[in-house]
């Protein structure tokens, strides 16, 4: 059961800015694009122009991946549909995101610091895993995982979205080049024991809640089971350990393998 709202909370945005020059889309997927279709009137410039075509007021159009800047991930994103056929296809692959219970999306936050791992010496192209006994050593000092707590991963990996060359650090140097380390990211017994302990959303401040060397496992083992990623997060340091009340709200496209959409905390207001 969904944790009850604070009467009195102090809102904070964990959600990433989304624009062509920031590391917000996956570098070997569609690209982010935003242009202006409308101008309050015409414009002239060597740099390109805009029109007022429809009259005085202005209205942008974009070209964007579902999983672009903070966004979750239904199950459809990596399981099949039950009648394909195809390998690791079960019922949670008919679960788009247009279907996703939205109290699926929301609760208790329990937020792990898995930052100790980003070590250097660490292969390029490569996550450093979190196994169950950080996860575990967390619970002996802040309490057991319950069913509808939403687990964030905080790895600190948001301080490199950058604008510009300044962020190919994000993501770009991890996956396209490999000549960067990737983000902590949780084992598949991690995850595993997540799920054993009736978690169904996990998020991480992170591209992706994959490991950069290799992915699939972990998105499997959890969407298999209608558990949902919300990645791309921010701010994760703003959140303690437990108090704060966590919620993701996508887009609503239908047949969607993901979507966009903005993540919030809820922090209970300080005794006056």
């Amino acid at each position: 059961m969904t944790a009850p709202l604070p009467a009195s909370a102090e809102v904070v945005d964990l959600s990433l800015p989304v624009a062509e020059d920031l590391p917000c889309f996956w570098p070997t997927h569609q690209p982010f694009q935003h242009k202006t279709w409308n101008w309050f009137t015409d414009v002239r410039s060597p740099a390109g122009s805009v029109s007022s075509r429809g009259g005085p007021y202005a209205t942008r159009w974009m070209a964007i991946d579902e999983h672009t800047g903070t966004h979750c991930d239904a199950p459809t994103h990596f399981i099949p549909p039950e009648d394909s056929g195809l390998p690791h296809a079960g019922p949670a692959g008919a679960l788009s995101v247009d279907r996703l219970p939205l109290d699926r999306l929301m609760g208790p936050a329990a937020v792990i610091d898995v930052r100790a791992l980003d070590v250097p010496g660490t292969p390029g192209g490569t996550s450093p895993l979190v196994l169950p006994e950080l996860i575990t050593a967390w619970e002996a000092a802040h309490g057991e995982l319950a069913a509808g707590d939403v687990v964030l991963f905080r790895t600190g990996w948001d301080t490199r979205y950058l604008r510009s060359t300044a962020g190919h650090g994000y993501v770009h140097d991890v996956v396209v080049s490999g000549t960067a380390p990737g983000w902590p990211a949780p084992s598949v017994e991690a995850l595993e024991l997540l799920l054993a302990r009736g978690v169904r959303c996990v998020g991480i401040d992170a591209p992706s809640i994959g490991a950069a060397h290799d992915p699939v496992p972990v998105h499997v083992a959890g969407l298999r089971t209608g558990a949902v990623y919300v990645e791309g997060l921010a701010r994760l340091d703003r959140l303690p350990h437990r108090g704060a009340w966590f919620c993701f709200l996508p887009l609503k496209i239908e047949h969607g393998t993901g979507a966009p959409g903005r993540a919030v905390a809820l922090l209970p207001a300080a005794p006056g």
